[in-house]
């Protein structure tokens, strides 16, 4: 199962502001907040992909990062590779 976009979390734009962002967080972080909604296990569900979308989008490198390769966290990654082996054989 694929994450939704952290930018439709948010409610905002891809070409949004770090402002917009900042802002859409504390509404929706206020809304969904689990104080505001005691045992509501959606509420709470809703409340962590908000936390996690605005931690990734308010950094700019991470951004930058979610916007080149997704949930991918950060750059691709070989698979078991290390280029330092290489060294290591004889």
């Amino acid at each position: 199962m694929s994450k939704p976009c952290y930018y439709s979390i948010l409610e905002v734009s891809k070409n949004c502001s770090e402002e917009d962002i900042k802002k859409s967080y504390r509404k929706l972080a206020s809304k969904f907040h689990p104080d505001k909604n005691p045992n509501n296990i959606e509420a709470e569900e809703k409340f962590k992909l908000i936390n996690e979308a605005y931690e990734t989008l308010r950094d700019a490198e991470k951004r930058s990062s979610y916007d080149r390769f997704g949930h991918h966290n950060s750059r691709p990654q070989g698979r078991g590779f290390n280029p330092f082996d290489i060294f290591s054989q004889e």
